[in-house]
């Protein structure tokens, strides 16, 4: 058997794995049990009731978190001429084209986000193998293929936040560093969970959200109750 080290068993005393706690003390808990040497991210993770494989069932958006995510995005951005200048002057990391599409095709990734525009979507197509798993594909869902680059910038750089469902069912995302008050934390996770309840697919059939718990980076997770923020797990 694996012998637990003395941070973890103080990490996970106090909390009861069978009890579902209310926002405010599971974010309470969470910030407690940060205790690494570098500043934790708070982390959410969503059970949902639904099956990824068929398109009706598929869930995915973007929420602005109220707070900000308290992590610096590096955003690159597909684009031409006047519209290249523009997403420049808004504080793009990286802009470019054809050379960016090279860039992509030998690995060169130095980006979080990824934004195009419009006309640049035949090109970026091509690219739907290497940005697709790695959750950066520019979608007009999520608003990262848009004519107003500056302000999918914006949003990128200023908390926006991209979700999708995974295989399993699950929708995870940071919501905020251990270092936020508490308040704002639990803010955060609110729009997160919010976002994901409107983003229910018409093909959800029965229990729509399962499970709902937060973390730290190297924390334990702690089960929410999604009735403290208005929310019926079915």
């Amino acid at each position: 058997m694996a012998k637990v080290g003395k941070r973890t068993k103080a990490a996970v005393e106090g909390i009861d794995r069978n009890k579902f706690y209310d926002l405010d003390e599971a974010v309470k808990m969470v910030k407690d049990r940060a205790k690494a040497k570098f500043d934790e991210t708070v982390e959410i993770s969503m059970n949902l009731g639904v099956d990824p494989r068929h398109a009706d069932q598929m869930v995915r958006g973007v929420v602005a978190l109220p707070n900000g995510s308290g992590k610096s995005v590096r955003v690159a951005v597909f684009a031409k001429d006047a519209k290249a200048e523009e997403a420049k002057a808004a504080g793009a990391d990286i802009v470019g084209a054809e050379d960016l599409a090279e860039a992509v095709q030998k690995g060169e990734i130095n980006f979080d986000r990824c934004i195009a525009t419009p006309d640049m979507m035949p090109l970026v197509g091509r690219l739907g193998k290497i940005l697709g798993p790695r959750n950066m594909m520019p979608n007009p869902k999520v608003g990262t293929v848009t004519p107003d680059v500056a302000e999918a910038i914006q949003a990128s750089k200023g908390g926006s936040v991209e979700f999708r469902v995974e295989k399993a069912g699950i929708v995870h995302a940071g919501v905020g560093k251990a270092s936020f008050e508490q308040d704002k934390l639990a803010a955060n996770v609110r729009a997160f969970i919010d976002a994901v309840m409107k983003a229910k697919p018409s093909g959800a059939k029965g229990a729509y959200l399962k499970r709902v718990s937060v973390s730290s980076t190297m924390g334990p997770g702690v089960k929410l109750d999604p009735a403290t923020i208005g929310v019926a797990a079915e």
